[in-house]
């Protein structure tokens, strides 16, 4: 096989690309092109080859954690980031191509929303629902995962993502590992923190819900925003 070096200029894949469109090319040779290059003895669409066959699908590439697939050979942490950006665009394509947005009218809404994803993990998820002036979801962001406090969840971090996507409003949205939904103290410390952020920022906490096994808890229809 040719090394990409040795392939003619024309053929190369950035090349056909350019000229002919990216439906031209391998799905090797596209993950390739985001690698940039490869490693000793591979090429950049050898190495996404091996990525694509390890995950048995560009679904399963998808749902690796960043952090192992930075830990593939020929990749790193700067490749890693760069094939999950591509990755999540292509989700959000997705999501956009699906018409009207959801929309959330209740706490249950958001709890079927994210139940299926967050129920059974071992670690804390801490997620901003970004929502229109009409209750519909302009974006899921996850904001960080593991032990929830007030240190961890900082409101810029928070907040940084809403206002980027115009946001009207958002309800965060946590799970508790051990399938207990009950408010711990940081997690009210939290919400109280953000809560005040909003009313600064005229960009309102409408919620938080935190998940649970089977079950959860709504901040708003609990009394304690």
């Amino acid at each position: 096989m040719l090394r990409i070096r040795e392939t003619p200029t024309h053929d190369r894949p950035r090349e056909r690309l350019l000229r002919l469109g990216p439906a031209a090319l391998t799905t090797a040779e596209l993950l390739g092109i985001l690698l940039g290059t490869g490693r000793r003895g591979q090429s950049a669409p050898d190495v996404a080859g091996e990525l694509v066959a390890g995950a048995g699908s560009i679904a399963g590439l998808a749902r690796r954690p960043v952090a192992e697939l930075a830990r593939s050979p020929g990749v790193g942490a700067a490749k890693a980031a760069r094939v999950a950006a591509a990755l999540e665009l292509g989700r959000r394509l997705q999501e956009e191509g699906r018409g009207e947005r959801p929309r959330i009218s209740s706490p249950a809404d958001v709890f079927r929303w994210f139940a299926p994803r967050l129920a059974d993990l071992p670690a804390e998820e801490f997620h901003v629902l970004a929502l229109d002036s009409q209750s519909g979801v302009l974006r899921d962001l996850l904001v960080t995962r593991g032990i929830l406090n007030s240190s961890l969840v900082h409101p810029r971090e928070v907040f940084r993502g809403a206002i980027a996507e115009a946001a009207a409003g958002i309800i965060v949205v946590h799970n508790h590992p051990s399938g207990d939904p009950t408010p711990s103290a940081d997690d009210r410390a939290v919400t109280r923190q953000l809560v005040e952020a909003g009313r600064i920022l005229d960009l309102p906490v409408y919620d938080h819900v935190v998940i649970g096994n089977g079950r959860y808890v709504s901040f708003a229809e609990s009394g304690l925003l």
